[in-house]
């Protein structure tokens, strides 16, 4: 049986300055091609979760794992291989980027910090804002765009990342219901295209919850129940 793509054992995580554990002894194990979501009140640790697979906040206990490999902060290689979607990224409209440069500074992580796009980078980031449905926007200013539109910015970018995980915290928070179907549909297309196993993050019910294999709830940093999703087959226990 293959390893999982991310495995958490009895992580225990602390934000600096904080009296209280973020995360409790957290386990949690995602298969390859399953999309998860997680879900709980605001405080409950489900950015955090995020984080700790990223290698972005360090754990005070327990072990993570991601592709095989364990997850540190100087995972630079690994996290090469993650398409990482913050909540509250969102680029300030004086922002000197278009969208075409945006996605392609994506490509950096295959071909090494020092070395220059080529032909073929340059192709992938044509296919993939093609594939998200947003060439025309490929010269306008990324932070003249709307918030749903930098989302799937972002969406383009993991997929010319060619990432084998896509973390993605809160991609449809504050956004109509229209763009959120459109965005739900868009993880589908990118996990699809790239083969890409997904953990996503959201605080409500939606498209994203109902189309995921399975739904995780939990509260002060402990998963509380687990179940399957619209798209999975069986009950699961935590």
């Amino acid at each position: 049986m293959d390893d999982p793509v991310v495995s958490l054992i009895d992580v225990c995580a602390v934000y600096e300055g904080e009296r209280h554990a973020t995360l409790n002894g957290l386990s949690l194990s995602v298969t390859q091609g399953e999309q998860v979501a997680i879900t709980g009140p605001n405080g409950a640790g489900k950015t955090t979760i995020l984080e700790a697979i990223n290698g972005l906040l360090p754990i005070t206990a327990g072990s993570v794992r991601v592709l095989g490999q364990p997850v540190t902060s100087g995972s630079h290689r690994l996290r090469s291989e993650i398409g990482y979607v913050p909540q509250n990224l969102f680029f300030d409209p004086e922002t000197p980027f278009i969208v075409r440069d945006v996605v392609l500074a994506a490509r950096f992580g295959r071909i090494g910090r020092w070395r220059l796009p080529g032909a073929r980078d340059r192709d992938i980031t044509h296919a993939a804002l093609a594939a998200i449905g947003i060439s025309e926007w490929a010269g306008r200013p990324v932070g003249r765009l709307s918030g749903g539109q930098q989302r799937k910015v972002l969406l383009a970018r993991a997929l010319a990342q060619e990432a084998r995980l896509l973390l993605l915290d809160e991609p449809t928070a504050n956004l109509d219901p229209k763009a959120k179907e459109e965005v739900a549909e868009l993880v589908g297309q990118v996990r699809a295209e790239l083969a890409a196993t997904a953990i996503v993050v959201s605080h409500e019910s939606g498209p994203l919850m109902t189309a995921s294999d399975r739904v995780v709830a939990i509260d002060a940093g402990r998963i509380v129940s687990a179940h399957a999703g619209t798209a999975g087959q069986v009950t699961v226990s935590p």
